[in-house]
């Protein structure tokens, strides 16, 4: 697959940790975070950290977070880049969150004091439940019954990629320049006029894809595939009229997309992981594709 585009794509996982989860670009991860976070929280300097945690026990799940770091002062912070809607995903981040929480815990005489917790998801897509507001950032903290904030150390911050709609010549803040940055970097051929700030300057320069290795312009290749097959599953099941926000309609829109996804040669993984089937559920529904599809070719041929 040959790639046309001069600028990778910052929304596959090869883009996004490429840009933004490398040592000589750390600098680009903490602008954008500072753009989202508080004057109080702003970052001078971070350091990468393993991505992949194990439970606390042999039968405890394990979390692979795209990025994980932590500041001088040992905050800690989880970026997630997220392509699809996906079956509790609020649930997963949640999940995700109790893992730099434990590993601050202690041997010995502990008094429990943690510190900051903030889990950052960007999303290539657009909560149900807030599909008609026009806000597209969500911070979130544990609040009491009188919405006052009751621990105002783990915060989740989500970034709603689709409904940032404004174009080059609207852009007015630097955070706008880098969400116009993450929607539209692969398709620009040029660094717009409006984004000649020295961090945009570096940015663009690391996205342009004639200056990867040969490996790197492979592993690139396979991601944006990945990318590519994802999102084609989800537009077209959606394209085809599903009923969102009836129960029968949501189960009907994931069986498409399981259908479809099959068709494109998606992984079953992957297809599991985006509708909640599992993989014994799934194996059915292409047994059962293939059967149809069997039917209708010896009809074809008897007619």
């Amino acid at each position: 697959m040959g790639i046309q585009e001069k600028y990778i794509n910052p929304l596959t996982d090869f883009g996004f940790k490429k840009l933004f989860g490398t040592e000589p670009n750390k600098e680009l991860l903490i602008d954008f975070l500072n753009q989202l976070l508080p004057k109080e929280k702003i970052i001078k300097d971070l350091t990468y950290t393993k991505n992949e945690h194990l439970g606390s026990s042999e039968i405890d799940r394990k979390a692979i977070f795209d990025l994980y770091c932590e500041n001088k002062s040992g905050e800690k912070f989880i970026v997630e880049i997220q392509k699809a809607k996906q079956n509790y995903f609020k649930d997963r981040s949640v999940y995700y969150s109790t893992f730099p929480i434990q590993e601050q815990a202690k041997r010995g005489d502990w008094d429990f004091k943690l510190t900051d917790v903030f889990t950052i998801g960007i999303l290539d897509f657009v909560f149900e439940d807030h599909s008609k507001e026009k806000e597209f950032i969500h911070t979130v903290k544990l609040k009491d019954q009188n919405c006052n904030v009751f621990y105002d150390k783990l915060t989740y911050i989500y970034v709603e990629l689709p409904k940032f709609k404004k174009e080059e010549k609207d852009l007015e803040t630097r955070f706008e320049k880098w969400l116009f940055v993450l929607r539209h970097l692969a398709n620009l051929q040029n660094r717009p006029k409006g984004l000649q700030d020295k961090i945009f300057k570096k940015l663009f320069e690391a996205a342009e894809i004639a200056k990867f290795s040969k490996k790197d312009r492979e592993l690139y290749e396979e991601s944006l595939k990945y990318y590519r097959d994802i999102k084609n599953v989800v537009d077209t099941s959606r394209q085809e009229g599903r009923e969102e926000g009836r129960q029968e309609g949501r189960q009907e829109e994931k069986i498409q997309i399981i259908r479809n996804g099959l068709k494109q040669g998606v992984p079953i993984a992957v297809l599991a992981k985006l509708t909640g089937y599992n993989e014994a559920e799934i194996k059915k529904i292409k047994l059962a594709e293939n059967e149809r599809n069997g039917d209708n070719d010896k009809t074809r041929k008897n007619s």
